[in-house]
């Protein structure tokens, strides 16, 4: 009875012992988890764009329809020979239906217009050859030899370039960022004298694709930021 009574002690003490080391452990966690670092990671790739949208615009002016459809069909038949002509393809080239405007019936003074009519024409040059297409931008003055003026074009008419393939580089950046994070957490755990632990959350913000700048539209800035939370240890 005796020996029984020693074992039954034995026991008792031990599951009192290990009961308050998993009180401590519990402790010890809890406290763990009430220490983070949250950190943003920064992950940014220059690329070049892969697709362009170049409006030709250009404008007829006279004082009857017929002199004014001869002048626009010559000027948009002398702009697509000029694109074709440079390497242009068919499929590329798209041309817009001309806007015709009364000034007589439009205008808002007693003054009579020089021309009773205007037209806006526009040739809409879609195509993924970007150094192409960006090349005959820059020569595009060539078609005033033919008296063709082509003007800058309103907001809906620009000169658009844009990056289509960001998901071929989308997990490096990501990856990237990722490890920019880290790199941030770990300096501020040993600073804190601390080690890092593990994620606790982490969120992936939206890719923005810009400009470089006003004058070369045609070189993209792709940029990601990941936050991530971190746990410390001691």
């Amino acid at each position: 009875m005796k020996d029984k009574k020693i074992v039954s002690a034995i026991i008792i003490a031990i599951g009192v012992a290990l009961v308050g080391l998993f009180i401590r452990q519990g402790i010890d966690n809890f406290s763990y988890r009430d220490r983070v670092v949250t950190v943003r990671g920064l992950a940014e790739r220059e690329v070049k764009a892969n697709s362009v949208t170049w409006p030709v615009v250009y404008q007829c002016a006279a004082n009857d329809l017929s002199t004014i459809y001869t002048d626009i069909t010559n000027k948009s038949n002398a702009i697509v020979k000029f694109l074709k002509d440079n390497g242009v393809q068919d499929s590329e080239i798209e041309v817009i239906a001309p806007s015709v405007t009364d000034n007589l019936a439009n205008r808002y003074s007693s003054d009579l217009p020089l021309n009773r009519y205007s037209v806006d024409g526009v040739i809409v040059v879609t195509s993924n050859n970007v150094d192409l297409i960006t090349s005959l931008i820059k020569r595009q003055s060539e078609l005033l030899k033919q008296g063709i003026a082509v003007v800058s074009g309103s907001w809906e008419n620009r000169i658009s370039y844009s990056y289509t393939d960001l998901n071929s580089i989308k997990p490096e950046m990501i990856a990237e960022a990722t490890a920019n994070a880290r790199q941030a957490a770990r300096k501020f755990a040993d600073d804190s004298e601390s080690k890092l632990g593990k994620i606790k959350t982490a969120s992936q913000g939206q890719f923005s694709i810009e400009d470089r700048d006003s004058y070369t539209p045609y070189l993209k800035n792709v940029r990601v930021v990941s936050t991530i939370t971190y746990y410390l240890e001691d």
